[in-house]
């Protein structure tokens, strides 16, 4: 029996696919369980670059830091760090805006939620976001979670937010700067070490 030509098998590959019958290369199976190392361990971040919140108009920080444990853990998603502390700005290096000085308070705990894990970088999002902001007379709360990764070989958690993951739950004195439909972003990069190290974490995901 003549074999089907190359060109025989790529047309009726394209035909099958046409009509949505081929078969798609398997799916990354989910990362259970996260392997932090040290485990657990405490751990200090600071900025590296600018932290930027956006609730229509830009508050920028060109200071900010970051403290809490991370551990093992599994499931997914799942919760590889909390964030205990954190700070935005300082009294010599202020947030600004252009409604002026920002003051942004944090109420923790925070997490790091890992949800997919390949070559070195754990993607997730940080979680339990609670923060009230206050830029002269508009004071407004952002709750939510912001997504982010984090890198082992460098270790920069990358908050990179989008439209959506955070909400205002209230304001005041904002006028129709911001207001509860506000869908604000919180982006920037943290390097994260060890408490008193100069060691980088890392964190791998695997599903064994």
């Amino acid at each position: 029996m003549k074999k089907p030509s190359r060109r025989t098998a790529v047309v009726l590959g394209a035909a099958a696919a046409a009509f949505g019958i081929a078969v798609a290369p398997a799916s990354a199976v989910p990362s259970t369980v996260w392997t932090v190392t040290p485990s657990p361990a405490a751990y200090t971040a600071a900025n590296s670059g600018n932290i930027v919140l956006t609730a229509n108009i830009p508050m920028t920080c060109t200071t900010s830091a970051a403290s809490g444990t991370m551990q093992s853990a599994t499931g997914n998603p799942a919760t590889v760090a909390s964030i205990d502390a954190v700070t935005f700005g300082s009294s010599a290096a202020p947030c600004t805006s252009v409604l002026g000085n920002v003051t942004t308070v944090a109420t923790p705990p925070w997490t790091v939620v890992g949800e997919d894990y390949a070559a070195g970088v754990t993607t997730g999002y940080v979680g339990n976001v609670n923060a009230k902001v206050t830029a002269g007379a508009c004071v407004f709360t952002v709750t939510g979670k912001a997504s982010a990764t984090y890198t082992n070989s460098t270790g920069i958690l990358a908050v990179n937010s989008v439209s959506g993951d955070l909400a205002v739950a209230s304001a005041s004195g904002c006028g129709t700067v911001v207001t509860t439909s506000t869908k604000p972003t919180f982006k920037g990069n943290y390097a994260v070490k060890v408490s008193g190290t100069s060691t980088i974490p890392t964190i791998v995901g695997s599903n064994p």
